[in-house]
């Protein structure tokens, strides 16, 4: 997967791979690499929103701990 891919650029694929599908303008030929790199892109953003609930979790515990002192 793309390094420098970002959650907002990898939305922005999914949500016109999905326009794509849903219009039928989609050959066969290629509806199998689209579908699975709609899959990626899932398994991407997935990951991306996981990781920053991680983060901001841990943020929240430092200020609640800072705040307790």
């Amino acid at each position: 997967m793309d390094q420098t891919l970002t959650y907002e650029s990898a939305y922005r694929e999914l949500a016109l791979i999905a326009k794509e599908i849903e219009n039928e303008s989609v050959s066969v030929d290629v509806l199998a690499q689209k579908v699975k790199r709609a899959s990626e892109l899932i398994t991407f953003c997935q990951m991306r929103l996981k990781s920053t609930e991680t983060e901001v979790n841990k943020i929240i515990a430092q200020m609640e701990g800072t705040g307790n002192k």
